[in-house]
């Protein structure tokens, strides 16, 4: 098989999250145990830093992988989903894994396949397993993909335990509390391991702390830990290609706005990040503001590897923030895709996440804000609905993927909540939509779900 054909084997024959919903979610780790222990249990022959958590997660991922980048080690990257291209979840020093990999790695294990009957992402888990071991990465940074305690990537040994922070999502799955949610990603914490809660929150809190005391894993919050003196959201011009003019070999100018902030830790340990004062100036090239959570548990995390003997100084930092998208590939997060009219997207997709999105967009000046929204079928999306602006003009449309939801039944949804729109046959047909009717002072934002976001980026 070609690598297309090998992509068609693998989304027709093994169950997958993205089409079949909370089916294809195997609720043991029995699969991918066998899985590895054919391949040689390559779980345990690197290094790593296991990542979780409800929002976050896969921002505070690549941050920490862009980081080591710097910092001169090979480093693994695994995280879910991918937005264009499948080899997206598995990545080495930034690059992707060749499609030569994939089509070998799933002729060589066809057989344990059929036999196993594994889910798309337990092979996926076990595909990025065998690619760092093979490689010999120095240290890899895998994010949880669902959860914690039952997710595939939790077979593991880690480093060190990252969990970002606890919302509403895959209540279905995870439990109907925030309490029964912490309780699944608590599951990643592992005996003397030390684990970072990248944020405190008081209904949770005492999950994270018993399960540490249960598994002696020392427990910090970096939220405590880390106070940000001031931040400010700019843009600079910058004469960079296109994905296009890229392959055309041109150049073009393009706008990027980036994050600068001044960040302080009160309790910092001499000499770590190698400067006198325990305050940092940095530039990140991911301007969403809710990034500020996301890098007070980086920096506790590069804290804890320092401790273990990796060498990390300020300047890696420095330079590995401003260089996230280049160095990782990340994209979709509150990322501008045009100026006129401004556009912009971002993943979040749970009342968590759209809080922090209502808050960039709360920051941006304009006339008139045009919603590009749709969202999967498999979610109650009642508190997102409520907290969406009603002044807004929006655009309904259906991710195209199976467990997208239908943009005449999204839209009457969104009406009881009295937000007003057309339904559109594609995410592409909405976006036209939008900017079509934008003026220039307008704003023209598209989100709801990851899914939706990948078919624009």
């Amino acid at each position: 098989m070609d690598y297309q054909q090998t992509l068609n084997y693998l989304y027709s024959q093994l169950p997958m999250f993205t089409r079949d919903g909370p089916s294809a979610f195997k609720k043991d780790l029995t699969n991918t145990l066998e899985l590895c222990k054919r391949l040689g249990d390559p779980q345990h022959q690197f290094k790593s830093v296991h990542v979780a958590g409800t929002n976050g997660k896969g921002s505070t991922s690549h941050m920490l992988a862009a980081i080591l980048q710097i910092a001169g080690y090979k480093t693994g990257l695994y995280t879910s989903p991918h937005l264009k291209d499948f080899r997206e979840r598995i990545r080495i020093n930034g690059k992707m894994i060749s499609e030569v990999e994939v089509i070998d790695f799933v002729a060589q294990h066809r057989a344990d396949f059929e036999e196993i009957k594994p889910s798309f992402f337990e092979m996926t888990v076990a595909m990025a397993f065998d690619a760092f071991a093979r490689e010999k990465v120095d240290i890899a940074i895998i994010e949880v993909g669902l959860g914690g305690r039952l997710d595939s990537t939790n077979v593991i040994t880690p480093l060190m335990s990252v969990i970002t922070n606890i919302g509403w999502d895959h209540i279905n799955m995870l439990g109907d509390t925030l309490q029964q949610i912490a309780f699944e990603k608590a599951g990643i914490i592992k005996p003397g391991v030390p684990v970072i809660i990248g944020e405190y929150q008081p209904e949770v809190a005492d999950v994270f702390v018993n399960k540490a005391n249960i598994e002696n894993a020392n427990l910090s919050f970096a939220s405590d830990l880390w106070d940000i003196l001031e931040s400010e959201v700019g843009n600079r011009k910058s004469e960079v290609g296109s994905r296009k003019s890229e392959v055309e070999g041109q150049k073009s100018e393009e706008i990027r706005e980036y994050l600068d902030f001044k960040i302080q830790n009160f309790f910092l340990r001499p000499k770590t990040f190698d400067f006198r004062l325990p305050t940092l100036n940095l530039r990140l090239d991911l301007p969403g503001t809710y990034q500020l959570k996301n890098v007070k548990a980086v920096l506790s995390a590069v804290d804890e590897l320092q401790k273990q003997g990796f060498i990390i100084t300020e300047e890696h930092i420095r330079e590995a923030l401003s260089r996230v998208k280049e160095l990782t590939g990340l994209h979709g997060r509150w990322e501008v895709l045009s100026q006129n009219p401004l556009t912009i997207c971002d993943t979040g997709h749970n009342p968590e996440g759209i809080i922090e999105v209502l808050k960039n967009i709360e920051s941006v000046s304009y006339s008139q804000l045009h919603f590009v929204m749709g969202v999967v079928n498999d979610k109650d999306i009642s508190k997102m609905l409520a907290m969406l602006p009603k002044n807004a003009v929006y655009y309904f449309c259906k991710p195209d993927i199976p467990r997208g939801l239908d943009a005449e039944s999204l839209k009457l949804k969104a009406e009881s909540f009295n937000l007003h729109g057309n339904a559109y046959a594609s995410v592409k047909a909405a976006l036209q939509a939008a900017q079509g009717n934008a003026d220039k002072n307008d704003l023209v934002f598209v989100g709801g779900s990851t899914f939706v976001v990948a078919e624009i980026v």
